[in-house]
């Protein structure tokens, strides 16, 4: 796997979101809108020096999130978990889940957040009643202060690109996600528009 050029995102926050101020809130938003083509081009870069997908285009077509969910699956990388992120998950009311023992490298999640970016523009492109949002109405709100698109289920649910994104990362790391997934989860959200 190649990994020479890519240069992994760098926020100038601490994407806390439910501990940010509603000004620095506001202030990663713009950020993130500001960003974004330049974090495609990044992307777009990235996916064609790796073989195989030296012709992909970041076109903002539905086939383009074809070939970007197959490239992905190479791209996981994990490492393994700190003490300080196992006596965390301790210190959590115990869930029904099994964690795993291995956590998503930041290379992944600057990928997850690049490839989210760009979903969105798709999504954006290829249906115009969508819009950016940024709730910050409850800190109870899992998107809360986060980049959203607007517009799905009768304006009622929003989608969070990026989270969608990270949690696909996560899925692949644990095989329960295909290269396939990115390109079923453009279709799932789009058919909530009719």
């Amino acid at each position: 796997m190649e990994t020479s050029t890519y240069r992994t995102i760098q926020p100038p926050f601490t994407l806390k979101f439910h501990e940010m101020s509603k000004k620095e809130l506001r202030a990663y938003f713009k950020w993130f809108q500001e960003i974004t083509p330049e974090r495609i081009g990044e992307l777009d870069s990235r996916v064609k020096s790796s073989p195989g997908f030296e012709n992909w285009q970041p076109d903002l077509t539905p086939r383009s999130v074809d070939v970007l969910g197959r490239w992905f699956v190479s791209q996981i990388e994990t490492r393994p978990r700190t003490r300080a992120e196992i006596t965390e998950f301790k210190v959590q009311p115990s869930f029904p889940i099994e964690r795993s023992g291995v956590e998503l490298t930041n290379r992944t999640f600057s990928l997850a957040m690049d490839i989210g970016m760009y979903l969105g523009q798709v999504f954006l492109k290829n249906h115009p009643s969508l819009k950016w949002d940024q709730p910050l109405g409850s800190k109870r709100d899992i998107d809360y202060g986060q980049p959203v698109l607007v517009g799905f289920h009768g304006g009622k649910v929003p989608l969070n690109p990026v989270g969608l994104i990270v949690t696909l990362a996560y899925g692949l790391r644990d095989n329960t996600r295909t290269g396939e997934s990115l390109r079923e989860l453009y279709e799932i959200w789009s058919k909530s528009l009719h």
